[in-house]
């Protein structure tokens, strides 16, 4: 066919006769047309190759990209020795299957053999060429195809688009993208939906509401790939409600579109409206998919809500769904995330195949449970069956470390990272001074800072001055958080932790002056609550909480619990409460915490042998903490809190952070 001719094939007819014709020919059978394409009085049973090696039979599709022993492939080998006709349809299966295995090599060979011959300019072969480098990761060299093309259509613009979007080359593919339009070519619904998905990508709510307005333009306002397309940008670009509306109004939705909204309910750490999402999307016929689970798995992971994960799971498991993949790391997250690390540790043991994430979520959990001795054995298991550590990996058994006080492994793992020829950036070093600082040795930890290769960081100073808080190092914590006052000045947590330091040695004055500091600044302290999850029920409680239907009994719960563990040892710890008060007064004002008034619902509200759940927004006081050991030993009970820096295990008086958090 003249090149006339095909090109005007591409521009005259519709879109969706273009890609019937292009899925025609990547689906017929190499069998086919590979024997039919051996030259003329040639056997098809038997064929010697370059090699002496009798290829006996026809090439079938496993063949394709057999190679002959001087590298080269047999295929291609066999028409350059005159035994095969080349046919546009074979280098259209082989460009096929070097995507399908991701072989760049071999797609390479077969693209130089390709411009070699007659078919050259067949802009479809051209197009399939552009997807195979981008599918295969080479988006430079699809670029190159791209742009030596004589011509290009939609397709090509669209195969291009395709993979910068799937490769994160956002603003590659939108330039692109605003050519095409330019160029007069008409998007379809696979333009669309990468074009948004760059938008999304890239957070530009403006761009993707551009887009929108062409696909409408276009009349793919009731596409359902386009519509879920506009879901997920929207939902990427912070507009929630803008995303609801596209969902409630397409006539048809897919899994792509429920998927979209619940993952954005997950990120937006909006768990209970994804779970309400999934149930609804269930209801209407849709199996969820193993994105939908993970989805699920993720905001109840960042939501800690177990009871919830634990009934996804079951319904995953009803599904028929595999641990493989990022579906088994997710729901292992979600488990130790969620206050169950035996939970985490059966799924890790029952994954199918363990990845490097599945280890680093493992390493993640225990360290967050302050199991840092698990960690370290994890760790070097890892290390033992040939996993090369990362440097989340690294990140994760220093955490581990560091909470559980390991501090010479803690060091010794901060040196190994550099023997694997890795250079750690600012989270690892903040590990470190926290390491340093949690074992007492704040001049060294200073020293550290003072010899880092990189500028230290808000975080790094946040971290010195909660172990100066913890030892009580007024001097040095003041000059901590004046660095973290310059770095990040509305961040409300380092005056607080300042001001509390003040407060506890009785520098009253200047805490005030803290305080006065933060409302000149117009920072505002986040107020504190509290969570527990009772059956399907989330109950969340601020301090002094008069809004509750069980007020009433709470408190007075309460009041014999603190009755109790007082006989038992327990004194209120005043110098958490910052104001002018007298002795008593400052007692009081303790005992009614967001997280006494949980513990004291869920002890009402559980049978007696339970371990008791909950959750806290922001870092646990240090009486709340005394008095939660106390409560343990007392009604006998495992009390499991989650606070912003880990889980605190509290069991027959004692917790599992040592009294170190």
């Amino acid at each position: 066919m003249k090149r006339g001719a095909r090109t005007q094939i591409f521009h005259h007819h519709s879109t969706k006769s273009v890609l019937r014709n292009l899925r025609s020919l990547v689906s017929l059978s190499p069998r086919n047309f590979l024997s039919a394409a051996l030259g003329p009085g040639q056997n098809s049973d038997s064929v010697e190759t370059n090699g002496g090696e009798q290829f006996s039979g026809i090439i079938e599709d496993k063949d394709l990209l057999r190679k002959n022993p001087n590298g080269n492939l047999l295929v291609l080998d066999l028409i350059d020795g005159g035994k095969m006709e080349p046919d546009s349809r074979l280098y259209t299966e082989l460009f096929k299957k070097c995507t399908e295995q991701g072989k760049l090599k071999e797609g390479q060979m077969a693209h130089a053999h390709f411009l070699a011959s007659r078919f050259q300019h067949y802009v479809s072969l051209q197009c399939t060429v552009i997807n195979m480098y981008a599918k295969c990761g080479d988006m430079e060299l699809a670029r190159k195809v791209f742009d030596e093309m004589p011509e290009r259509d939609m397709v090509s613009y669209t195969m291009l688009i395709t993979g910068y979007s799937q490769s994160n080359g956002f603003k590659e593919a939108l330039d692109l993208y605003v050519e095409m339009l330019k160029m007069g070519l008409q998007p379809n619904e696979f333009t669309f939906g990468s074009a948004l998905k760059c938008a999304g990508g890239m957070q530009s709510d403006a761009m993707g509401r551009v887009i929108h307005g062409t696909c409408l333009k276009c009349g793919y306002d009731e596409n359902v790939y386009v519509g879920s397309a506009l879901v997920d940008m929207y939902t990427r670009c912070k507009r929630i409600d803008d995303a609801k509306a596209i969902f409630n109004g397409l006539e048809c939705k897919n899994e792509v579109s429920w998927n979209a909204l619940i993952a954005a309910y997950a990120r937006e750490g909006e768990g209970h409206n994804a779970v309400e999402l999934f149930s609804e999307m269930k209801r209407v016929g849709f199996n969820p998919t193993h994105f939908t689970y993970s989805s699920i798995f993720a905001a109840c992971a960042s939501n800690g809500a177990l009871e919830q994960g634990k009934w996804v799971h079951a319904d995953m498991l009803k599904s028929g769904q595999k641990l493989v993949a990022f579906l088994g790391n997710t729901l292992l997250d979600m488990y130790g995330k969620a206050g169950s690390i035996d939970d985490a540790k059966k799924v890790f043991d029952r994954l199918v195949k363990k990845d490097i994430v599945s280890w680093n979520s493992m390493l993640t959990s225990y360290a967050q449970h302050g199991l840092g001795e698990k960690a370290v054995d994890l760790f070097e298991e890892m290390r033992g069956f040939g996993f090369q550590p990362n440097k989340i990996t690294f990140l994760c058994v220093l955490n581990a470390c560091s909470h559980s006080g390991l501090l010479d492994r803690g060091l010794y793992y901060f040196e190994l990272l550099r023997k694997y020829k890795l250079e750690p950036d600012i989270t690892h070093y903040v590990t470190v001074v926290d390491l340093l600082g949690r074992a007492g040795q704040l001049d060294r930890a200073q020293t550290f800072i003072s010899e880092m290769t990189i500028l230290p960081t808000a975080a790094l100073w946040k971290a010195l001055l909660g172990a100066c808080r913890m030892h009580k190092n007024m001097d040095l914590g003041a000059y901590a958080a004046e660095r973290v006052f310059e770095l990040d000045p509305h961040d409300s947590g380092p005056h607080m932790l300042l001001s509390n330091m003040y407060a506890s040695a009785g520098r009253l004055s200047d805490a005030a002056s803290v305080r006065k500091m933060m409302n000149e600044n117009g920072v505002k302290k986040e107020p504190a609550c509290s969570w527990v999850e009772i059956g399907n029920s989330v109950h969340v409680f601020v301090a002094n909480d008069e809004n509750h239907p069980q007020r009433e009994e709470i408190r007075k719960k309460w009041e014999e619990i603190r009755d109790g563990i007082e006989k038992i040892g327990y004194v209120p710890d005043t110098s958490h409460v910052l104001w002018f008060l007298d002795e008593r007064e400052r007692g009081e004002r303790l005992q009614y915490h967001s997280e006494k008034l949980a513990l004291a619902f869920a002890i009402l509200n559980t049978a007696a042998g339970t371990t008791i759940l909950i959750k806290k927004n922001i870092r646990v006081c240090g009486d709340c903490h005394s008095a939660f050991r106390f409560v343990s030993r007392l009604v006998g009970r495992e009390i499991v809190l989650r606070d912003t820096n880990r889980f605190h295990h509290f069991r027959s008086g004692s917790c599992s952070c040592r009294d170190y958090w």
